[in-house]
């Protein structure tokens, strides 16, 4: 594919470089509010990386084993890791003293400069036992390895599940047992496997490592469907536990280990080596050149996003330090202004980028009459236009970025009069039935119906990443509250409960706080809603990090779109 030159591809560097005074009181007071945030979320997720304690820690070096951490720290390329799903399971499970990361560690990294993907169980935390999140977890860093044909490796050191929980662990699509569907899945794909049990690995989890394309196992480990005290109990036989499912058991007796390691360092080396040999599979057709870095400084985002609603923001400026050279071709720039559509290149991979656009804009409708479109609504002429270039892409073969700060589709009358149910459904239609790599970044908003035609977690984004400013839910906390607290008053007034003014202020408030609570991005993180919450300054390499993952699975499917209302 021909690099395009730089006089067709007009640098928005040039177009923004004026607009930006780092020297304004608001710069000033948005750079702070977002450094505030960022190190507060840094600070949270020191606190998720101690896993289950310095205690636990202790003694899992007791027994002459590494950490999670400490295991990939030495299993990778230095600094190459990019853990997705760092807050499953945040604020839950506190009955049971809460689950750090979910007891299980995810992400991407490089070995030998190949990208794989790692799932290492945290024995920290509650002895790596699987709660309802940790499958949930497991089977999300699956899923993406799956999609991207993305080699895993398994570092198994897990006491199973969870029994107090275990009808939420056990049974489900998103269960337990789907982590061993996909490894049959996987194989059958031809996405490699190689799984090491550094530790304990018991029950039905005996079945991860035995489906995997290479099976490791360490001295002092355990590989059993029953543990020596449950073998007593069912059939009244003694036995120990090295003689029942050890190492050398297995090695030299079952047959079921590949490779017999003494220790924790020795087993990750043998991984290394293993990966070093691989052979290199057929690359998929996203186009990429040698990246450039941007032409303007990605701190400055810091200071240009604003998240009050009276203050809207240019959307391109942002897009100007995050794409290569600050290049953007827009896309129909003087037509449904309040999303932008575009050509550009990221980590030097092209992308098309759907993005919210959160300026108002005047616009004039059919019959010449002129009105104010309010930036971070979509219209019909902004749905219609963004229906249209995502077909265009799936055309042309170039993954797609989305970048959410939406309020939703416009309501009232004009709007349904001009078809905005029916341009959405376009627009929806064609996010959910593209076949190149979707990939989204929820920058700000991400509302109602709104979320959904901006590639929501529902239509397949390979990877969703937040903003700490990201708000996720059917509508603000503000509108929220207010219906809310309508209905309550409503309810209490029907059992004869008349509310003073105070009285409803402090109901409205106490709604408000609640769903506000529902809407913060770390909320959706522990559900596996959002992969990452990414530093706004690390938007473009968290980015180029999953088109380097997408770039791995050379299958495209053929582009069909079935009915669309006209």
């Amino acid at each position: 594919m021909a690099d395009r030159t730089e006089s067709s591809s007009p640098s928005v560097a040039t177009v923004l470089e004026t607009r930006v005074d780092a020297t304004s009181a608001r710069f000033e007071a948005n750079m702070r509010f977002l450094a505030d945030l960022v190190s507060n979320l840094r600070n949270q997720e020191e606190k998720i990386r101690e896993g289950g304690g310095q205690k636990a820690v202790e003694s899992q070096h007791s027994k002459g084993r590494l950490t999670a951490r400490e295991r990939i720290q030495l299993l990778l390329d230095p600094g190459t890791f990019f853990e997705i799903g760092a807050y499953a399971a945040f604020g839950m499970y506190q009955d049971w003293g809460g689950a750090a990361g979910a007891g299980v560690v995810t992400g991407l990294g490089r070995i030998h400069t190949r990208l794989v993907m790692i799932i290492a169980n945290d024995a920290t935390v509650k002895a790596g036992a699987f709660f309802p999140m940790t499958s949930k977890k497991v089977i999300r860093a699956q899923t993406i390895a799956m999609e991207n044909r993305v080699p895993t490796i398994y570092l198994v050191d897990s006491a199973g599940v969870f029994l107090p929980l275990q009808e939420d662990v056990f049974p489900d699509t998103d269960d337990f047992g789907r982590v061993f569907r996909n490894n049959a899945i996987m194989s059958a794909m031809g996405v490699p496997q190689i799984a090491a049990i550094m530790g304990m690995c018991v029950a039905g989890g005996g079945y991860l490592p035995v489906m995997c394309d290479h099976v490791l196992m360490t001295d002092g480990s355990g590989l059993f469907l029953a543990g020596p005290a449950l073998v007593q109990a069912a059939i009244g036989q003694k036995i120990s536990a090295e003689e029942l499912g050890g190492a050398a058991m297995h090695s030299a007796i079952s047959g079921t280990v590949d490779f017999r390691e003494s220790n924790d360092e020795a087993c990750l080396a043998r991984i290394r080596g293993i990966v070093e040999k691989w052979g290199y599979r057929r690359q998929s057709p996203w186009d990429r050149k040698k990246p450039q870095d941007p032409a303007l400084a990605a701190e400055e985002i810091y200071g240009i996003y604003d998240s009050s609603p009276a203050r809207p923001y240019d959307m391109k400026e942002i897009l100007a330090r995050i794409v290569d050279g600050s290049r953007f071709d827009e896309y129909k720039a003087e037509y449904g202004k309040t999303l932008l559509c575009g050509y550009a290149r990221i980590g030097g991979f092209a992308v098309g980028i759907v993005a919210n656009q959160k300026l108002h804009a005047q616009a004039i409708d059919h019959e010449g009459h002129k009105r104010m479109e309010f930036g971070g609504v979509i219209y019909t002429e902004s749905a219609e236009k963004a229906a249209r270039f995502i077909m265009d892409c799936n055309q042309n073969l170039i993954p797609l970025v989305f970048f959410h700060d939406v309020n939703g589709f416009m309501v009232g009358r004009e709007a349904e009069w001009t078809g905005i149910i029916k341009a959405g459904a376009k627009m929806v239609n064609a996010v959910a039935n593209s076949v190149v790599p979707k990939i989204t970044v929820i920058i700000g908003g991400s509302f109602g119906a709104g979320h959904y035609a901006m590639c929501g977690k529902a239509y397949d984004p390979r990877f969703v990443f937040a903003w700490p400013t990201a708000r996720y839910a059917v509508m603000s906390g503000e509108s929220a509250a207010g219906t809310l607290l309508e209905i309550k008053i409503k309810q209490l007034e029907r059992n004869g409960k008349q509310l003073s003014e105070e009285e409803k202020r402090e109901l409205y408030e106490s709604v408000r706080q609640t769903y506000e609570e529902q809407t913060d991005p770390r909320y959706g993180a522990a559900r596996l809603w959002i992969d990452k919450i990414i530093d706004p300054m690390e938007t473009r390499e968290a980015i180029t990090q999953a088109l380097e993952a997408a770039a791995l699975n050379p299958e495209v499917a053929e582009f069909k779109v079935g009915v669309l209302q006209t």
